[in-house]
């Protein structure tokens, strides 16, 4: 962690497995450190047998952005990497992802969720999705409990959020592979912008106030070739093309990974997209329109310090967004 990320942190904001157990009585702790115990042991004794059977079932993710790009992908990459085969139920729209250096897929058979995020927004993995996902994430867990193969249910919130995430953090459970390469379609110098919506004008403690992405866009572009405006449409805020600024919102990650790994420099909030220069290549700057500190930060940084030497770069105004974009080669 860098002393320009200790200025922005809570430093006791870390969702530690300890962290989970600050706030419970006595009973509370001892049924917590219960439900720690015991998907501990659900989680070494899945990676052992998958390891050794060399096969196994995982899911069913259907949450957030970050969580897949941070908790999920670099997991299945190590399973991948290790010569796992992997029946994964997870959301179609993150297949662009799920590749190797190669752009073979490290799935061996992807039981795909539709995207429903116009219907249910996302939240960590914990999200109720629409009745028809829902049977599809049934039939996927019928099919994983009878299969005989290794099975982690990443639909346990608790084991999940508190354990499963925090035990990844070990020294060889994660890997990424580089993707960029099989997305790179030019040399230009270029920018993206994800321009993420948090309702119409909500302040967060996570995400900070909301930003005029056409204002952001028009203010940069002096400094690049193109200034891309992409990510999914339901989570994005209204952009439209002008001059040297392309609007190209779309649910087909193709697209994202595509302007990603194109650009030398993304701009978003605290969000997912913040750790899509890790597979890309690309560096970042985070934008946080209020005052620090930024809720979640800490983790966003120790998850990450797990993948990359990649550092965050800070922006707190439209000013400081213009000075670092004069100044970045």
């Amino acid at each position: 962690m860098t002393s320009e990320d200790l200025k922005y942190i809570i430093p006791d904001g870390a969702t530690t497995i300890a962290y989970g157990q600050r706030t419970l009585n006595i009973f509370g702790k001892i049924h917590y450190y219960k439900m720690v115990i015991q998907s501990l042991f659900k989680i070494n004794a899945y990676y052992k047998k998958a390891l050794k059977d060399k096969e196994c079932y995982y899911g069913p993710f259907k949450g957030e952005f970050g969580h897949f790009l941070l908790h999920n992908l670099p997991f299945l990459m190590h399973l991948h990497g290790q010569g796992v085969k992997i029946h994964y139920c997870g959301l179609a729209l993150h297949k662009p992802f799920l590749i190797d250096e190669n752009g073979n897929s490290i799935i061996y058979q992807f039981h795909e969720l539709r995207d429903f995020f116009a219907e249910t927004p996302p939240r960590a993995n914990e999200v109720v999705p629409p009745e028809d996902v829902q049977l599809k994430i049934k039939d996927f867990e019928k099919l994983a409990s009878n299969s005989g193969k290794a099975f982690l249910n990443i639909g346990e919130k608790d084991l999940y959020w508190f354990v499963f995430r925090n035990w990844q953090l070990k020294k060889g459970r994660q890997y990424i592979y580089s993707i960029e390469k099989n997305y790179k379609t030019s040399q230009e110098k270029s920018c993206v912008i994800f321009p993420r919506k948090k309702g119409n004008s909500i302040v967060t403690p996570n995400n900070g106030g909301p930003w005029d992405y056409m204002e952001i866009a028009r203010a940069v572009a002096p400094y690049f070739d193109k200034v891309y405006i992409t990510g999914h449409p339901s989570m994005s805020a209204e952009v439209v093309s002008e001059g040297n600024i392309v609007a190209c919102l779309s649910p087909d990650n193709k697209v994202v990974i595509e302007k990603c790994s194109n650009a030398s420099l993304i701009i978003t909030q605290h969000s997912g997209a913040v750790h899509m220069g890790v597979y890309t290549n690309t560096h970042i700057l985070l934008i946080f329109n209020g005052k620090p500190p930024i809720k979640g930060l800490i983790d966003t940084i120790r998850f990450r310090e797990n993948l990359t030497k990649q550092n965050l770069n800070y922006a707190f105004s439209l000013s400081d967004i213009i000075n670092f974009t004069k100044s970045f080669k």
